[in-house]
């Protein structure tokens, strides 16, 4: 297993890669963040690329299959809420070997990528839609936001509809419904326009350059 890994950190938003980085920064010594920004593919070589899931399509997308392709990245690992079979299953038979979820510690963490990096698959067992683990963070947690407020937060700013956040985050869509209206208060807007432009000021609009499909053909 090797001491230290390079790790490309793989998202739409600088503020979930901001929080990410700071989960693993007190374990420097083995692993080095050599690429950091949502609005660029990985460029440099890696031994992993973990892609937080955070306000993207499904675990199991085509994503991962582009961050296969991409020759600069020896191997895939996903870091996200959701860890039902299906989608784990899914993410491996594109090409993942990393399934991570949001309620592993950092330590955890750590371990798990020097294990994929060293040829082995480690994946998360079925759970669902897990709990947060400690030093997650999400863009709003400052506010009381909840991690599931925030996502459903990023994917209005997308201008995704209830019945599309519904099935992106698993969520019912009462449920959803709920999380909205919740959404509104904390934020201070009345309506789904006032929603959109309060995300995109305070950084809820993604960046879709990080996964772009025809470079990583290259």
């Amino acid at each position: 297993m090797p001491a230290r890994v390079r790790v490309a950190l793989v998202n739409d938003y600088e503020l979930v890669l901001r929080g990410l980085a700071e989960m693993l920064a007190p374990f420097s010594d083995q692993v080095e963040l050599v690429q950091l920004d949502a609005g660029h593919r990985v460029t440099s070589d890696v031994d992993v690329a973990l892609y937080d899931t955070f306000a993207q399509p499904r675990p199991d997308d085509e994503h991962v299959s582009r961050l296969v392709a991409n020759p600069r990245i020896r191997t895939v690992a996903v870091f996200t809420w959701k860890t039902d079979a299906r989608l784990v299953d899914a993410a491996v038979r594109r090409g993942a070997t990393g399934y991570f979820a949001k309620s592993v510690t950092g330590r955890a963490l750590v371990d798990g990528l020097l294990e994929v990096a060293a040829g082995g698959t480690v994946l998360a067992g079925p759970e669902g839609r897990v709990r947060v683990g400690p030093g997650v963070v999400w863009p709003g947690q400052e506010l009381g936001i909840s991690d599931r407020q925030s996502e459903v937060l990023a994917l209005i700013t997308q201008g995704k509809s209830n019945a599309e956040i519904a099935e992106l985050t698993a969520l019912s869509p009462n449920t959803v419904k709920t999380h909205i209206r919740t959404l509104y208060s904390r934020i201070g807007v009345t309506n789904r326009v006032g929603a959109v432009l309060w995300g995109t000021e305070h950084g809820f609009r993604p960046d879709h350059r990080s996964i772009d499909r025809e470079a990583d053909r290259s």
